[in-house]
């Protein structure tokens, strides 16, 4: 196991854990929100966070870390719901909403080791300001997907968009976690 591999897996036992235990006080109430609504509160993390990292003053407690934390679990609801489609109640057992977890995450980490190898893990060198910009960008593509039904010509649907969307936030808690390791 890569370095990396071993840094995205530690990054993704800590979401997780934050899920699951939102689950014990929540449930899946999130169930009922539709696609659209999920892309909205991943929006508004992503813009947080960019406020944040522009303004450099805060007045709510939660720092960056807990966003980017919100911005992963946020997109695995997204591809669960996309899979699933929108519930009228929360009608998922924490187990089996754990097991979605794991296969979207695993989902998720496939697709940044394969992109690791064509690009060398370029991601390294780049600045965590500006993965919340590359995040805000695939939100404007996944608001913009969403208003044409789904539909594109040329382009990646949703999911690889939220999938994109996890890994770029995974990238910036491995530089918070890990420093220059």
């Amino acid at each position: 196991m890569t370095k990396t591999d071993q840094q995205f897996a530690a990054i993704g036992e800590i979401c997780k854990t934050i899920y699951q235990e939102k689950m014990k006080d929540y449930g899946a109430a999130w169930r009922i929100l539709r696609p659209k609504s999920l892309t909205d509160q991943i929006f508004i993390k992503a813009q947080r966070i960019r406020n944040l990292e522009i303004n450099k003053e805060q007045k709510v407690s939660d720092n960056i870390r807990s966003e980017y934390i919100g911005i992963i679990n946020y997109a695995i609801m997204a591809l669960i719901q996309l899979d699933l489609g929108f519930g009228d109640k929360a009608d998922l057992s924490t187990e089996e909403a754990t097991r979605l977890y794991d296969k979207y995450f695993e989902q998720a980490k496939e697709l940044m080791q394969n992109k690791n190898h064509d690009y060398g893990e370029a991601w390294r060198s780049m600045r965590v300001s500006s993965y919340t910009d590359l995040i805000l960008m695939k939100l404007y593509r996944t608001k913009q997907i969403e208003d044409n039904e789904g539909k594109t010509i040329v382009s990646e649907g949703i999911d690889a968009n939220y999938f994109d969307m996890i890994n770029y936030s995974v990238f910036a808690l491995i530089k918070f976690e890990f420093k220059q390791e």
